[in-house]
């Protein structure tokens, strides 16, 4: 289900975004034996502080030997995204909007870049990230991370394995396996207040939808209630 134990401390990359799938794949691999060096990418979207802080917390509470040291990498979107809503914070896509509202162009490869060069230059040769069985974009499929890691591998003459260990699973699935952990403080919005989810957009939507549908409770600080409609639960 998570990449294979080890029997002697072996190190992997780890995209972490702040939000509950990587949450959960950070200690799900600590749990196997790997030692993890986590990523933070750094573009500058609306969202930004408040990702940080969420991580930040996030790996302190759940601190061991085995997790190193967070790496902050930077890749500014603004000059390519414009006035795009992710830079602006404007009319973000909200709760009644399909999942693929909230596509940004080259996410992947852009987020993927410099953690995998990273880990090129430092003798790490896997990059794990929490891409979900749902995720519709083409920078999510498997065609397309053999491809960059051709890439990879053509561009430096080193092998970088990009893990999915979550591609085949639901969000409710992810949920189940975090049982137990401090998912509060994992933050997943595109337009916080204040610090705090606003409970307005899709993001929300989908993080309070999917708590819901598990039965856990959803102790995510949100500046307004989110609202279960029928419609956000039909979604995936």
């Amino acid at each position: 289900m998570v990449m294979d134990s080890v029997s002697q401390t072996q190190s992997t990359g780890l995209l972490l975004s702040g939000g509950i799938d990587s949450a959960v794949l950070l200690v799900q691999l600590l749990k196997c034996g790997w030692r993890v060096v986590p990523f933070y990418v750094q573009t500058g979207c609306a969202w930004q502080a408040s990702e940080q802080i969420a991580i930040e917390r996030f790996l302190d509470r759940v601190a061991q030997p085995a997790l190193a040291e967070l790496v902050m990498l930077a890749m500014p979107l603004a000059d390519l995204y414009g006035d795009h809503w992710s830079i602006t914070g404007s009319r973000v896509p909200d709760e009644h909007t399909p999942d693929d509202a909230v596509y940004l162009v080259g996410r992947n490869p852009l987020l993927l870049i410099k953690p995998a060069l990273w880990c090129a230059e430092n003798g790490i040769e896997n990059l794990a990230l929490a891409t979900l069985a749902a995720n519709p974009f083409h920078d999510a499929t498997p065609n397309f991370f053999h491809a960059f890691e051709d890439m990879v591998r053509e561009s430096v003459g080193v092998n970088i394995q990009i893990s999915r260990p979550f591609e085949r699973l639901s969000k409710q699935h992810v949920l189940e396996m975090g049982r137990g952990l401090p998912l509060e403080l994992t933050f997943s919005c595109l337009s916080p207040v204040d610090g705090m989810h606003c409970g307005r957009c899709n993001k929300c939507a989908e993080r309070n939808r999917a708590f819901h549908e598990v039965g856990y409770e959803d102790r995510t600080a949100y500046a307004s209630s989110p609202q279960l409609t029928m419609h956000s639960l039909s979604m995936r």
